[in-house]
């Protein structure tokens, strides 16, 4: 099969989430089972041209892309994913929509592009214009989150009667907090009507446009990065945000599944990985134990015996930073030491920074993106928290079972589907979890985790029955070629409305 993956970002070239880390590794694997991945994105200014080996597309030239009652003028360039030259890689250029420092937030103001449903629509349709102008028709279209949900509603829309029509769409929600909501005024602009956001059309959600609304409605078979992750979008409200009901209509028709993501341990393997000041495996941890003495010395902390815990995330409220403020003194007296990493939101810059200066040498903070000190708390870190109010997947938990950094989560989403609560009388578990989104519940979690980390031996039987556990993406992706084919044998049966541009 001949399947194009559209994405925001994808690793090596654009990288903000776990998002580019799925697009970056799946086609690779989809490639290695015989099949033709060809993969979408933007040409941001970020991307290193040079180092990745981008050029223009030769031959092609300027493609024309209709955007309403105007047209926009992109150029492709093109090339291959390092280390899979089965995966062949194409990029939009627009200098006006992608053209920029920042990928989804500007950095002059902290907050996301005012022209945000303009840029990604340019994507989504740029992306079926280029199929159409390389000649290349898809057996299955795999859409990523909101940025390219628009490209189903055009397909289904707009190219229903182009050879591109027979394509399956395959839509992923990677995280459904981000509905890509705006106001129908400004559907005109993309190619749309006004009047297509009517209530109860695919269009509408709550009296607004869902760009991520629209992926569901019109995609022929839509999944979640986790198991746990579906059936909580599709039956709870409190992780539905109004869309419960469409999917729990996508579920009771077998359109709606969960696929864990997977680990590309050519990148995340303590035993290979080029980043860490030192390689090891669960047979020798000595390079561990130099792993954490190196971060110590980089992140300014004082010795001690008690445990490193390592936080690498976005700083938001959706991912517990809330609870870990009311209670992060009480972590600090339990003797721990904290290493934090991300960027976010501006009240959680200001408490980092203000814990550093108040906990010197027990909290470092870096407010930075740095892949590289990712890696390093990685594999310093002793142990790793992922408080989460909600978990699509999270990849982060399964990179530190493989780093022998035991993780202290909450029980939601696809947290719940990788960690395995410690149970001491059973001798069983590889992390420690939590239930109620409580700083109680959490701190409980970490009294546990630092009271085991004194026994060395029992310590030592976590962390290799986490070292031990395979979250490859061979498994994951056997299951999206399950989807690709279901949707392929099937296409077009999402709704028509009969729209025009």
């Amino acid at each position: 099969m001949r399947i194009v993956f559209a994405s925001a970002e994808v690793a090596p070239y654009a990288r903000v989430g776990g998002l580019s880390d799925v697009v970056g590794a799946l086609p690779k694997e989809i490639a290695e089972l015989g099949h033709e991945p060809i993969v979408f994105l933007p040409l941001y200014a970020s991307v290193d041209r040079r180092a990745h080996g981008v050029e223009p597309v030769e031959g092609l030239g300027t493609l024309s892309v209709p955007m309403g009652e105007t047209a926009e003028d992109v150029t492709l360039h093109t090339a291959t994913m390092p280390g899979a030259p089965g995966v062949r890689v194409y990029f939009i250029e627009h200098a006006g929509a992608f053209g920029r420092e920042g990928i989804y937030v500007d950095p002059a103001t902290g907050h996301g592009y005012p022209d945000e449903v303009e840029r990604f629509a340019l994507l989504s349709r740029a992306l079926l214009e280029s199929l159409v102008a390389l000649g290349l028709t898809p057996d299955v279209i795999h859409l990523n989150d909101h940025h390219t949900a628009y490209a189903a509603a055009y397909l289904r829309e707009l190219y229903r009667d182009t050879p591109l029509g027979g394509a399956g769409i395959v839509f992923s929600i990677h995280n459904l907090a981000y509905l890509g909501t705006f106001d129908a005024s400004r559907l005109p602009g993309i190619g749309f009507p006004e009047d297509a956001c009517a209530e109860g059309s695919p269009f509408e959600h709550r009296g607004e446009v869902s760009a991520l609304k629209l992926g569901i409605e019109y995609a022929d078979l839509v999944n979640t990065v986790s198991e746990r992750y579906a059936v909580e979008i599709s039956s709870d409200p409190k992780y539905g945000h109004g869309l419960e009901g469409v999917l729990a209509e996508r579920r009771k028709q077998g359109r709606l599944a969960g696929v864990l993501n997977g680990v590309d341990y050519s990148v995340w393997d303590p035993s290979v990985d080029p980043l860490t000041p030192s390689r090891y495996s669960a047979s020798d941890m000595t390079g561990k134990t130099s792993c954490r003495k190196a971060l110590v010395e980089r992140m300014g902390l004082v010795e001690s015996d008690g445990p490193i815990i390592g936080i690498v995330s976005r700083l938001a409220d959706q991912k517990g930073f809330d609870l870990i403020r009311e209670v992060v003194d009480e972590i600090i007296e339990l003797g721990a030491r904290l290493v934090v990493l991300g960027t976010g939101q501006p009240e959680y810059h200001e408490f980092f920074t203000g814990l550093r200066e108040r906990h010197k040498g027990l909290v470092s903070a870096s407010l930075a993106f740095d892949n590289k000190l990712s890696h390093w708390i990685e594999a310093g870190s002793d142990m790793f928290l992922m408080p989460s109010l909600y978990e699509p997947c999270g990849l982060n938990q399964m990179y530190s079972l493989r780093y022998g950094t035991v993780p202290v989560v909450r029980a939601t989403g696809g947290l719940v589907d990788t960690v395995e609560d410690f149970d001491p009388a059973a001798g069983t578990g590889v992390g420690f979890v939590f239930e109620p989104y409580e700083s109680a519940a959490m701190l409980e979690a970490i009294e546990r985790a630092v009271t085991t980390y004194a026994d060395a031996a029992v310590w030592g039987g976590i962390v290799r029955r986490g070292m031990a556990l395979d979250f490859s993406w061979k498994a994951s992706a056997g299951r999206y070629l399950e989807l690709y084919e279901q949707a392929a044998s099937g296409p077009g049966k999402s709704p028509e409305v009969g729209l025009s541009a």
